[in-house]
């Protein structure tokens, strides 16, 4: 009985990871373009912290080494950090579907996951000045690796899912297929939000354990 379970689970799995291969493939130009705009995004967040004054970067020595030291003291208010986590990505996902639903809305939504891109490469390229490249590594994978496996093909993921849209309303105006396009594109964006919501969990209850425990070997 468990093995027939177990094959079952198995052979939904292989299914699902079917359908997703498929769906990459059949998208595959949506998905080039979306994550080029966030690989633009972290190049310009890199850019800019080698860019900054002196002056801004002891700012942002100070900020780091501030925020390292709370986060070692303090304890961390793991349901409030969860319900604000949620909220932001509630919130994200309601200005990345309705941007994604007007044809004018497309350049807001590759903005934000250009803005993404740059506020991941700002963040780790902050954290290479402050603390040296090995540190640099080694923080980033426990801070923030763990939840972005997550959450940034799920806003890449939206992006597609905003130029499919765009691309279906061109091809075809009538106002039924434009219901039914706008419809799969608010299904896809609650699966995308309960990703995110998972990504959410994974970085209050995994990533910030792990996390102090690794600043108190810095």
């Amino acid at each position: 009985m468990n093995k027939q379970k177990s094959l079952k689970v198995i052979k939904n799995e292989s299914k699902f990871l079917g359908i997703l291969v498929e769906y990459i493939r059949n998208n595959i130009k949506e998905y080039a373009i979306s994550t080029i705009i966030f690989i633009i995004g972290i190049f310009l967040g890199v850019m800019f912290i080698n860019n900054t004054t002196q002056s801004q970067k002891d700012e942002i020595n100070g900020y780091l080494t501030t925020y390292i030291e709370t986060f070692q003291e303090k304890q961390i208010d793991k349901t409030e950090l969860l319900k604000n986590n949620i909220s932001e990505n509630i919130v994200l996902v309601i200005i990345l579907w309705f941007a994604g639903s007007t044809i004018i809305g497309i350049p807001i939504v590759l903005g934000i996951i250009g803005y993404r891109g740059f506020c991941l490469g700002y963040t780790v390229a902050a954290c290479t000045y402050v603390m040296g490249t090995f540190k640099a590594i080694m923080f980033s994978i426990v801070a923030l690796i763990f939840q972005n496996i997550i959450f940034i093909p799920a806003i890449i993921s939206m992006g597609v899912s905003s130029l499919k849209l765009y691309q279906a309303i061109l091809k075809d105006k009538r106002r039924e297929n434009i219901k039914v396009e706008i419809l799969r594109h608010t299904i896809f964006s609650v699966i995308m939000l309960i990703l995110l919501i998972v990504s959410g969990i994974i970085e209050t209850q995994i990533s910030t354990e792990i996390l102090k425990k690794f600043l108190k070997f810095m």
